[in-house]
């Protein structure tokens, strides 16, 4: 028996945000076990935690998908850190260092109670060569500045309009042809407010999911902010929201800067023991 919790992310109402499985003491588990969990949880994202193995990090994380393992992911990085939090794991702050695949992660508590991880360094930020290919799977919308942006996982983002976003039809056909460059799209827009709304959509069995919640679609969105001379209003953060489509109310924090803070609430909404 291992500890395990589950923790719905970027919200502070359970059932409203991206929820992460986490198994809190995951040291001696094999590789084909740790994936054989993440299936069955059938959760977008299960992580393991184990003992760190850089002098700098609080501890080591593994990120699984029900199918492969990530380098790196948002919101199991902070569903991670408040597992910990919540079991008594970590020492008083208020920040700590996440050891993942993609390199150390610096998590912080913020002052409302809400986690922030500072978004890796993009290790990819080019233009997509085929603009042409996007429209057609974005059913005709064509995004301001498509780029792919990639901070661990490579996510195309681009910006639209409040109605484009909203009325989103996308082509399956031309989807899984542009899943061939990029198998993951972000697109954004800005309110009246200076507020970003976000959707995020994969490829999986053929077909097309919308994320609920994305952490690392909206660390690739600040990016792209940054790049394309973001209005006065966005100057320095803002806020995002994300999940209508999907039932939920998600909520993020944006902060900008040499470093991009990605934040937002977190709540335990599952706490006991799993058998693996």
């Amino acid at each position: 028996m291992r500890r395990f919790a589950q923790v719905d992310v970027f919200t502070a109402r359970p059932g409203r945000g991206n929820p992460v499985a986490v198994v809190l003491d995951a040291e001696g588990l094999p590789d084909e076990e740790m994936q054989r969990l993440a299936h069955w949880t059938n959760l977008s994202e299960t992580t393991f935690v184990l003992p760190p193995t850089r002098p700098e990090a609080d501890y080591r994380v593994r990120i699984f998908t029900p199918d492969r393992e990530l380098p790196f992911a948002g919101h199991p990085t902070i569903g991670t850190c408040q597992a910990l939090w919540d079991d008594g794991q970590l020492g008083p702050g208020p920040s700590w260092v996440q050891e993942c695949a993609a390199g150390p992660v610096e998590v912080r508590r913020l002052d409302d109670g809400a986690l922030a991880f500072a978004a890796p360094a993009p290790v990819l930020v080019e233009p997509l060569a085929d603009e042409e290919l996007l429209a057609r799977a974005l059913g005709g919308v064509r995004p301001h500045r498509p780029t792919l942006i990639g901070i661990g996982p490579v996510w195309l983002t681009g910006r639209v309009t409040p109605a484009e976003l909203d009325a989103l039809d996308l082509d399956a056909a031309a989807f899984r042809e542009l899943a061939e460059v990029t198998p993951d799209v972000t697109l954004y827009a800005v309110d009246q407010a200076g507020d970003l709304h976000v959707r995020s959509f994969f490829r999986v069995d053929g077909g097309i999911a919308e994320d609920p919640v994305c952490g690392s679609g909206n660390a690739c969105v600040a990016r792209h902010v940054q790049l394309t001379a973001p209005d006065a209003r966005l100057d320095g953060g803002y806020r995002a929201f994300q999940g209508r489509h999907r039932g939920r109310d998600g909520r993020i924090t944006v902060e900008l800067g040499e470093r991009n803070w990605i934040g937002g609430r977190a709540v335990t909404v599952v706490s006991g023991t799993i058998a693996v």
